[in-house]
């Protein structure tokens, strides 16, 4: 046949005559298929087919005078001379040559499956479709359940005319593409029924740190363009892929989505959403092993192209089986201009309204007056630098998004086409908030800000907010390990991109109390069927776990692991939960297991509760957890950090009970750190460092409880200070006795990052590392690299 391509003729040399989309489904097709990645079969109609169209019909010319000196700018007119473009390609005739070639592979198609009038998918392929340096993704349309020749030709002319969408002119103009030089393919694709079960999207890196240690999958029941348009909020999960290429199959991280519709075949008009159930909604759309089956095929096709891929997914609810439906070159994280300036965003009001929150895409800061748009007729109400506020955007929205500040909408996760086009675009967006068209009023000024983790916020007014620009060019490596605090999983891999020797400090009670968020001696009564206080509460907070204990160590092993992954394999210090009894008492179902102190700061707190029989189990089931995250998720850089520890023998009972619980010291090269905060820590130095493989300095109690000054005291702040020589006599003499004993020394307090001359005291006492907030490590890192030079060697 002359203008048709089965997938079995095609390669990814192809891409001229039939497009990225289509020439990669034949490269996978033939390659790929015996590696263990499924591929459903179909044919392509070749650039030849589509400029046969144009010389058959004559149109050619008409269309370039229709598009002569078009101002993407004005709306009104691109949506105009769009229209009238594919107007006149839908009153084009398919050549009949072509029209008899599409029937004879159609019926060879469907023969093959066993069937005369097989149902398939329809997609447009721009034979510019998908090249590293011209994503066209999403800029034509797509046709799903066709299942008749009538159809077949029908959608045909369709995608032929949808080359002109009013997306993909403004696309190509903005992008310098000649209209002339870029033809399109038609992919006919045999459809896997995701309508009864589960589709998605997965991408070989971190769609928002750019880093490439990560696979991150979308799923959601039935069709998958509910998760491309980000019409659902999807399910989310994250596979590192150091441990999975040593056949470590463990999930590190595990998000539920709404999914509140799912997109079924429809008899009368193709597809169709209909609501889902709240059993579905509270359940993940794939299994656990199904998640790593899709992670390993994308390991196979990432090593095949050699780059990281964006694969469209979808799972057949007839014969079970996971198809790959789509794979293209990832083009906005891989192209990103890796330059040696650090940008960071800060707001600089707290305490703001917070007005509604989503899933941050991006790490920047916008503000202007909110424009809610209801639908592409209302366009040309919008002003450059407004916030632009949908239920959700879809391609043909792209114009409009270039010319916001940022962008929030109701509905969506971290693939869909709001989050990618604005990562493209460099904007701020809040996706998945549920209520910003309601929330939010037109011309109402707003600030969205999307750098403070993983949730995005949109406030009320317009926040000051600060950019710090950091040239990175000239840092050197230094002696002293400069590690960095990290608290929220969410920013780990954003964090890991910074120049850093690891993490000195991971907090376990930031993942507890954003991830668990009850007391955990009332997830253990309620393990044990006991009722417990907001016992109705924590279980609609656990969904979808129903065991209480599976729920704990997932969420927090999840959490760490998130944290010690960014960073692999630099070490990762975790320090196990260091509440107070007030802040306990304070999480839900907590009244009941904690008793008022006078002064929860000298409390029961860190190393004495671990091995009280009051709250022995809990601290069980964290050791559970951190185990499952150096074993199972294959993550050994982490290391173990307990705080508070009054006296050794207190040190020996924590340590027992660890063991007790499989975290061995010493075993698979674990080492166990106490923090180095109480005076006693220093002056029975020799004791302790019998106990652990060293110290982590905490500064802030080190620096309250040598002074004798309560850190939350207003009336006596002035004379809470880590620069007092009392305080640096006992940051000397703890570096003094880890380093004769050779025992590892760091510092993770506040002090180095508020004041350099406490970097430089430390430093000149040859501390190990030392463990900065990431906000002065840049500076920090100048800092030491200008002190070690000064000192003699």
């Amino acid at each position: 046949m002359r203008y048709i391509r089965f997938f079995n003729e095609l390669s990814i040399g192809d891409v001229p005559i039939v497009g990225g989309k289509n020439a990669s489904l034949g490269e996978m097709y033939q390659n790929l298929t015996q590696k263990g990645v499924t591929v459903p079969n179909g044919f392509a109609t070749t650039s030849e087919a589509y400029w046969l169209l144009l010389e058959e019909n004559g149109i050619k010319d008409r269309i370039a005078r229709i598009l002569d000196d078009l101002d993407i700018a004005d709306t009104d007119n691109l949506q105009k001379r769009g229209l009238e473009v594919r107007t006149l390609i839908l009153n084009a005739h398919l050549p009949k040559a072509l029209a008899d070639e599409l029937l004879e592979a159609y019926k060879t198609l469907s023969n093959a499956y066993g069937s005369q009038h097989i149902d398939v998918a329809i997609r447009s392929s721009g034979t510019a479709e998908d090249l590293p340096d011209a994503s066209f993704a999403g800029q034509q349309e797509t046709f799903l359940n066709v299942s008749n020749k009538e159809e077949l030709l029908a959608c045909t002319l369709k995608c032929f005319a949808s080359l002109f969408t009013d997306r993909a002119i403004s696309y190509r103009t903005s992008r310098g593409f000649d209209h002339f030089k870029v033809a399109l393919s038609v992919g006919v694709q045999k459809m896997v029924r995701s309508d009864e079960a589960s589709s998605g999207i997965m991408f070989t890196l971190d769609t928002e740190s750019g880093s490439q240690n990560l696979i991150l999958i979308n799923s959601i029941w039935g069709l998958g363009e509910n998760v491309v348009s980000g019409r659902v909020n999807a399910d989310e999960f994250f596979i590192f892929k150091p441990t999975l290429k040593k056949g470590i199959t463990t999930i590190l991280k595990r998000s539920l989505g709404s999914k509140k519709e799912k997109m079924l075949y429809d008899a009368a008009s193709r597809t169709l959403n209909v609501p889902t159930t709240q059993e579905e909604q509270n359940r993940f759309s794939i299994s656990d092993n199904e998640v790593l089956s899709l992670a390993k095929a994308a390991l196979i096709i990432e090593e095949h192209y050699g780059r990281a891929m964006d694969i469209e997914w979808a799972k057949d609810g007839n014969d079970g089986k996971l198809y790959i439906v789509q794979a293209r070159p990832e083009t906005v994280m891989s192209k990103q201009n890796k330059s040696m300036t650090s940008k960071h965003y800060s707001l600089g009001v707290k305490g703001a309204k917070l007005l509604t929150s989503g899933r941050a895409i991006g790490e920047k800061i916008g503000s202007g007056d909110v424009c809610i748009i209801n639908d592409t007729s209302e366009f040309a109400r919008f002003k450059d630098g407004d916030i632009l506020v949908a239920d959700t955007t879809n391609p043909d929205w792209e114009p409009v998004m270039k010319k916001a500040s940022a962008v929030v909408t109701n509905r969506g996760s971290r693939t869909c086409h709001a989050a990618i086009v604005a990562r493209e675009i460099g904007v701020p967006a809040v996706v998945g908030c549920g209520d910003a068209t309601t929330v939010l009023q037109n011309g109402q000024k707003v600030t969205v800000s999307c750098a403070e983790g993983d949730e995005g916020h949109v406030y009320e007014g317009v926040l000051e907010y600060t950019i710090k620009t950091t040239d990175i060019s000239n840092l050197k490596p230094t002696k002293t390990k400069l590690f960095v605090n990290v608290g929220n999983p969410a920013e780990a891999f954003g964090f890991a991109q910074m120049p850093n020797d690891g993490v000195g400090l991971a907090r376990m009670e930031f993942i507890m109390n954003n991830s668990i968020n009850a007391h955990p001696m009332a997830l253990i009564d309620m393990y044990k069927g006991k009722s417990v206080k907001d016992e109705e509460q924590i279980r609609s907070f656990m969904t979808p776990y129903t065991d209480a204990k599976e729920f704990f160590i997932h969420k927090i092993s999840e959490g760490v692991g998130m944290i010690v992954a960014a960073f692999y394999p630099k070490p990762v210090i975790i320090r196990t939960s260091d509440f107070k009894s007030n802040e306990y008492r304070g999480m839900r179902g907590g009244f009941d297991y904690e008793a008022e102190e006078e002064n929860p700061m000298i409390g029961f707190r860190g190393a004495s509760r671990y091995y009280d029989e009051s709250y022995r189990e809990a601290f069980k089931w964290e050791c559970e957890a951190l185990k499952r995250v150096r074993e199972e998720m294959g993550l050994d850089n982490m290391k173990i950090m307990i705080p508070f520890v009054r006296t050794p023998e207190e040190g020996k009972k924590v340590i027992a009970v660890m063991r007790e619980k499989g975290l061995v010291q010493g075993e698979n090269g674990l080492e166990i750190y106490a923090m180095c905060e109480i005076p006693a820590n220093v002056i029975l130095a020799d004791k302790f460092l019998e106990v652990f493989d060293g110290y982590s300095i905490g500064s802030n109690d080190l620096t309250q409880l040598t002074l004798g000054v309560d850190r939350e005291s207003a009336k006596i702040a002035h004379i809470f200070d880590e620069r007092n020589e009392a305080v640096k006599r006992m940051l000397q003499m703890a570096i003094e006795a880890c380093k004769t004993r050779g025992k590892y020394i760091g510092i993770c307090g506040q002090a180095p990052s508020d004041y350099p001359e406490i970097t430089e005291f430390l430093v000149q006492n040859g501390i190990d590392s030392i463990s900065l907030n990431p906000d002065s490590l840049f500076k920090m890192r100048q800092v030491v690299s200008e002190l070690e030079g000064k000192i003699p060697q």
